[in-house]
């Protein structure tokens, strides 16, 4: 397991620029490596995690029991806690990323110029990748597989609540580049808690990074984005909405809201606001409601609706605007899909939305005037997820439109350059 680094100052600043250095030294050899040799690694890593569960867990219980004795919220310890079935979710999306098409090399576009140039637009990595990160040890996993697939090193900064969870996974993923012959230094994760680690990192490393992804809090990813000297791949807050239409069928309404609210509360796509159509309140308002107070939802809500039911508190302003990570919705009437819009357009982080509905030209509306990076009809906000999109797993849900947007898996890593070929022409 990595031997935690505990001093800081001078010396935090020299280690940061040692790890810069062996990334940058890791580019070329992981950018022509094999995707048989790239694939070879992910496979032992998933091995090796599953191999090493018990090692694992014990090093989880470390790090819960101190998230219990600073008093960390539930849904952070949530976050932070890992089960045997979790480690095996952890494992299989390191072998679906192994089962991914290979994006280096792909040509993503080629065309012929009247000159007789061909011309090919081609997948490149993108260089050292920094992810820092906070109480979600499987990021670790993610991160480091993803951007090995992709060819890129990558330097994981995880939170100091996570370390011994983050560095029991991390031998995991070493072991596997071992086993496949490819640089240690293709995955490193950073030895210090020491907050300026990540100051560091902002900085650039000496130009040794390429890219930061933030994966965390608000608080995080601000500082990430506002101090960053590299480019910022940004997951902001999931203030993600979840709407009724008067054409939603009622059982489907019910089931699809308990599950966007109530699956995991802590992750970045659950549901935060509930907006329903004010045509269909008294009918689908309070048996969504009722549904969300049985499975343990706080509700707060607009006049109309605490009118409507009584077990929900009076909504402040401060509730449109709120990522709670814990098991209380926000709930406001609307009229109609319009109404709707003008809701989410005014207080979405533009993350996820969905809307349930039966009416084509209602989901249509939705999902050509939203401008949010993921938009779901007929299903739960807590799709929101590279895994369920195929990609085997994900850094996090882009919510910017530079580069990346929505889930970062694999392709969303690389960069491209042109490859022209001729037949001897010059430019007259």
């Amino acid at each position: 397991m990595l031997k935690l680094h505990e001093k800081s100052g001078e010396d935090t600043v020299a280690l940061m620029a040692d790890i810069g250095r062996r990334a940058r030294a890791a580019v070329r050899p992981l950018a022509v490596a094999s995707t048989k040799a790239k694939n070879a690694a992910l496979v032992a890593m998933a091995d090796a995690i599953l191999r090493n569960e018990q090692a694992i867990l014990d090093a989880n219980a470390i790090d819960m029991s101190n998230g219990e004795e600073a008093g960390l919220s539930g849904s952070f310890m949530d976050r932070l806690k890992l089960t045997p079935s979790r480690i095996k979710a952890m494992a299989d999306g390191i072998s679906e990323i192994a089962a991914l098409k290979d994006p280096v090399g792909d040509v993503i576009a080629e065309w012929d110029r009247p000159n007789g140039l061909h011309i090919e637009r081609v997948r490149t990595p993108l260089g050292v990748i920094g992810v820092i990160y906070e109480s979600r040890p499987n990021v670790t996993a993610d991160a480091g597989a993803l951007c090995l697939k992709a060819g890129n090193p990558v330097i994981l900064r995880g939170g100091s609540d996570s370390n011994n969870s983050s560095s029991a996974i991390h031998a995991c993923m070493v072991e596997g580049l071992k086993a496949a012959g490819l640089p240690q230094d293709a995955i490193q994760l950073v030895p210090t808690t020491d907050r300026a680690a990540v100051g560091e990192m902002l900085k650039g490393l000496g130009g040794s990074l390429d890219v930061i992804i933030p994966r965390g809090g608000k608080s995080l990813v601000g500082r990430v984005q506002n101090e960053a000297r590299v480019p910022v791949f940004a997951h902001l807050e999931g203030i993600c909405h979840l709407y009724v239409d008067r054409s939603a069928k009622l059982d489907m309404a019910v089931k699809i809201a308990v599950n966007a609210k109530m699956r995991r509360t802590g992750v970045c796509g659950a549901a935060e606001t509930l907006l329903v159509d004010r045509a269909v309140a008294s009918t689908h308002l309070v048996p969504i409601l009722e549904a969300l107070r049985a499975a343990g939802c706080e509700i707060h809500a607009d006049a109309e609706v605490t009118e409507a039911f009584a077990d929900a508190s009076p909504a402040t302003d401060a509730d449109w605007v709120t990522e709670y990570l814990d098991a209380i919705i926000a709930v406001k009437l609307v009229d109609d899909v319009a109404g709707a819009i003008e809701h989410i357009e005014t207080f979405s982080s533009h993350h996820t939305e969905a809307i349930v509905a039966e009416d084509a030209q209602a989901v249509e509306k939705f999902f050509n005037e939203i401008d949010s990076a993921i938009l779901l009809h007929n299903a739960s906000t807590q799709f929101a997820d590279g895994g369920e999109f195929g990609m085997g797993a994900e850094i996090g849900i882009a919510t910017g439109k530079m580069h990346a947007r929505g889930p970062v898996g694999v392709e969303q890593l690389t960069s491209f350059k042109y490859r022209v070929r001729g037949s001897g022409q010059v430019r007259p």
